[in-house]
């Protein structure tokens, strides 16, 4: 008897050292994907139509409502005619969200059309104070029209993110290029013309690191999953880019889907796999729609499918939308995700590398690190390596929110320093003065305004305390209480949390409570809060599974370091969690 993919991965789990923990779950196809398809077509998730899959699916009921309640998306009620969501986190704090969460409020709180919720981050920044209505984003100042438009014949299908006219420096093709034009990389790999071994040793070469947070050098990780004996691998994008002030993904995939997709499967090619996923954030519904659009045509032209440009070999993606849930961006909870279960975190080692989604090895990548790709196979390491500034290397998307002129997505050399990117952001908005900056998203300490020249690194930023993390900066001016920022970052950590582990848990919410506590009563930080919240900062950083707990609290510390005057509380270590595979 031959064993399904799924069932050969439970019984080499009772093997593997670190996964016993794992028996016991239910294997088969993930319900995930019915789950969204269910509530796409009616909006909630009727009991009916749960009793329905279970009996269709032969799984227990228990174990759908496992699901459900872990996940944000799913819901169990009707939804209201017009669901307005506000984002609360820090680039919607920072230009006034809590004064514009208020009057929104003020008109639609008691409207029994509209459900008001506050939600974390939408991934647009850029627009902040960001909301969605119907899961249609733009700007806080649409949402009267949007709501206008909600009640009458809804507000169609979600814009999709401006595409820009010109090439990012990154792309190597044409702007008026089409797929007849572009994937040339990976044709000449599948017509024998480039060799597997050169991309790896080209990647190497190159100094690309992945760009999802922890920054484990690519070729490393490709060589690592080429290397493995396993008759059945896997490739994932993840693209499941949700910590606040974080879109540079979502620009990317807008503009770039065919570098993103040509770098993932030339991931696949080289490593032996042939089948991969995107895994992307469900608020990206435009961009899912461009991706599923570039797939499409791929399959249509013969790129991919059961003779991937006439190579014979099978080459097939398909784009998995999450349910929901920050955690998801950590790589062993959104496997468990995939596989159909609560996406908790799994200790590692095994990494996904070896052990990843149904037990098989499994290529893992953001969105940045596989659109960088084909650019490093056709135009070689040393191009890579020129276009940064000093000692760093290649090109760095970042999404600069906050304080400044002009939030969008920029794409810099690597070593540019925090100053040189701000001024390109039109300089802190209004002629103030910078306060402090996050360069690295809401997992990375706060820097002050003497450290403006640091550059824009993984080792520059890592010797100064902070990280460049998910490549997200943003900018707060003089003036802004800095304790009240760090524990607005310390609510979406708080909130996000899985649940998995007690030192994250219960020690988020403690350290938010007694921070919440002291901005209520208009008092500073007495020094006995402020030795607690470092004795919990020591220990979530030392004790959590994932890098949810490791860095949770990083911000606040830092922030309590630069009001006594310091640059930095302390080193910050590579986040386990970071989207990327970590460093080992």
């Amino acid at each position: 008897m031959t064993l399904s993919p799924e069932r050969a991965a439970q019984a080499r789990a009772r093997r593997v050292p670190g996964v016993e923990a794992r028996a016991g779950k239910f294997p088969g196809p993930s319900l995930v994907p019915a789950l969204n398809a269910i509530q796409a077509r009616l909006g909630w998730l009727p009991r009916e139509e749960l009793e329905e899959l279970a009996r269709e699916a032969r799984r227990p009921r228990y174990e759908i409502e496992g699901l459900i309640s872990f996940y944000p998306h799913f819901r169990t009620s009707p939804p209201a005619k017009v669901a307005l969501h506000v984002c609360h986190d820090l680039s919607c704090w920072a230009r006034s969200g809590e004064d514009r969460i208020a009057e929104v409020r003020a008109r639609y709180g008691e409207d029994t059309d509209v459900e008001l919720v506050e939600v974390s981050c939408l991934g647009r920044c850029d627009v902040a104070p960001a909301a969605a209505v119907n899961e249609h984003p733009g700007p806080m100042s649409d949402v009267d029209s949007l709501v206008t438009a909600a009640r009458g014949d809804g507000v169609g299908e979600p814009v999709a993110t401006p595409s820009r006219t010109e090439p990012w420096p990154n792309d190597p093709y044409p702007a008026s290029s089409g797929v007849a034009e572009r994937y040339a990389s990976l044709r000449a790999l599948l017509r024998g013309e480039l060799r597997a071994e050169d991309v790896v040793a080209a990647l190497s070469e190159s100094g690309l690191r992945g760009m999802g947070g922890a920054g484990f050098p690519t070729g490393k990780k490709w060589e690592l999953v080429a290397g493995t004996d396993d008759p059945v691998k896997y490739a994932i994008c993840n693209a499941d880019e949700s910590e606040p002030g974080t879109f540079k993904d979502r620009q990317i995939l807008a503009d770039q889907p065919h570098l993103v997709l040509e770098g993932l499967l030339l991931g696949m090619a080289v490593v032996g796999a042939e089948q991969g996923w995107v895994f992307i954030r469900h608020e990206y519904g435009p961009e899912e729609r461009v991706l599923h659009a570039e797939i499409e045509a791929l399959r249509a032209t013969g790129v991919i499918g059961p003779d991937a440009c006439g190579s014979g070999r099978r080459l097939e993606l398909e784009v998995f939308v999450s349910p929901g849930g920050y955690i998801l961006g950590e790589e062993t909870a959104l496997l468990e995700c995939m596989e159909g279960h609560r996406g908790e975190p799994r200790n590692k080692p095994p990494f996904p590398g070896t052990y990843g989604l149904h037990g098989r090895p499994t290529l893992m990548n953001s969105v940045e690190t596989f659109a960088d790709v084909p650019v490093i196979a056709q135009r070689g390491a040393q191009w890579w390596q020129d276009q940064g500034i000093g000692d760093s290397v290649g090109w760095k998307f970042f999404a600069v929110s906050g304080h400044v002129e002009d939030p969008a997505v920029y794409c810099v050399p690597m070593g540019t320093t925090v100053r040189d990117l701000i001024d390109a952001a039109g300089g802190v908005s209004g002629g103030r003065a910078v306060g402090a900056v996050q360069p690295g998203g809401a997992s990375s300490n706060f820097i002050g305004p003497d450290q403006l020249d640091l550059v824009l690194d993984f080792g520059t930023l890592a010797e100064a305390g902070t990280m460049l993390g998910s490549g997200a900066l943003v900018v707060l001016a003089e003036g802004t209480d800095l304790l009240a920022a760090s524990t607005n970052v310390l609510r979406f950590f708080r909130n996000e949390s899985c649940g998995k582990c007690v030192p994250c848990r219960v020690g988020s919410t403690k350290a938010h409570t007694l921070l919440r506590e002291t901005l209520d009563s208009g008092a500073p930080l007495d020094d006995a809060r402020r030795g607690r919240i470092l004795q919990l900062e020591e220990a979530m950083r030392k004790t959590s599974i994932c890098g949810l707990g490791q860095v949770a609290l990083g911000p606040v510390v830092s922030v309590l370091g630069l009001d006594k005057g310091g640059a930095s509380a302390r080193p910050q270590p590579r986040p386990n969690g970071a989207k990327d595979q970590p460093d080992r």
